[in-house]
């Protein structure tokens, strides 16, 4: 499944895309040194210009900072976010959702309940009401939770929508004949599932890991528009978030919130991409190879039709 997955037409597109932007975030410090804009530096003459003006490509804030210059730092912070909650919550829910479908029974009845618990829940109220609750118990004064400790709350309660669809396409490998040989042979039920199961669901794993990343970015920016802060670290929703709070789409300075908003729906584009990609390997009938045969099929049908008519007509004339 992973050899079909990573053949799939759409998944290069949108691991492209998201390796593109995985390699701004890391190589962000080298490309704003040949810029020449550090994010925080200040360019006092040039204060909520458009793009193009002072040598900006992308405009500066109110506080004359560099959008360009953010929107790369920015990459770094948000990637960091999404990519530690996502590494959090999938980990967490594949191997209690792979256990669960494999290991069966009083086990996996436990599991599912407090999935389905979890999943009654939205997340996103969850991280919100803990994030809330840490912020205000640092005090006032306090700087903001930090990215790590915001990363770790999205993470912790995005895992039920993990489990529960690692769970249902382990049950479908569970009665499979390699599955069955193995146990056959003695092998120990983690062993099995480790080494055995977990590399028939990377593809499945990639593809979730992807769209956790997505959420994980998605969260922080919500969750900094709410007020809850990172501390300092520059991310897209806190670029997102300053335009706001200094008023740039009331007074018409698109340049300021726009770039952030345009980086995250084309991650989102990115990992969607992914998604349809492994919705075609996954489900027969979406698949573009079988698609092709039946419509050469239905031509082929048609063609045939076609030629009875003309037979008939030809003969009743």
């Amino acid at each position: 499944m992973f050899t079909g997955f990573l053949r799939n037409r759409r998944v290069q597109i949108g691991l492209v895309v998201f390796g593109l932007c995985a390699l701004i975030a890391i190589f962000g410090d080298l490309i704003l040194a040949i810029y020449g804009f550090g994010p925080l530096e200040v360019d006092y003459e040039h204060t909520a210009a458009p793009p193009g003006r002072g040598g900006h490509l992308l405009g500066t804030t109110i506080s004359g900072q560099d959008v360009l210059s953010q929107l790369v730092a920015g990459a770094r912070g948000s990637l960091a976010v999404g990519t530690l909650s996502a590494l959090l919550a999938c980990s967490v829910g594949a191997i209690l959702g792979v256990s669960a479908g494999y290991i069966g029974g009083v086990y996996d009845t436990v599991v599912n309940a407090i999935t389905n618990v979890f999943i009654t829940i939205p997340s996103f109220a969850l991280t919100l009401i803990a994030a809330g609750y840490i912020s205000a118990a640092g005090g006032p004064g306090s700087a903001g939770m930090g990215w790590v400790l915001m990363a770790f709350l999205i993470g912790i309660f995005e895992w039920p929508g993990m489990a529960r669809y690692m769970r249902a396409q382990t049950l479908t490998l569970r009665g499979r004949d390699f599955s069955m040989a193995t146990k056959l042979l003695g092998e120990s039920t983690w062993r099995l599932i480790l080494f055995e199961i977990m590399p028939h669901l990377l593809g499945i794993i990639s593809a979730r890991f992807l769209a956790a990343i997505m959420a994980g970015i998605l969260a922080e920016a919500g969750l900094n528009f709410l007020g809850v802060s990172t501390g300092g670290v520059i991310s897209w929703g806190t670029m997102i978030t300053n335009a706001q709070n200094q008023g740039a789409l009331t007074l018409g300075w698109w340049w300021w919130f726009l770039p952030p908003g345009v980086a995250i729906a084309i991650i989102g584009t990115a990992t969607a991409m992914v998604n349809f990609g492994l919705d075609e390997v996954t489900n027969p009938k979406l698949r573009t190879g079988n698609r092709k045969v039946v419509r050469a099929f239905l031509k082929r049908q048609r063609e045939e039709a076609r030629a009875e008519q003309r037979a008939a007509a030809s003969v009743s004339s």
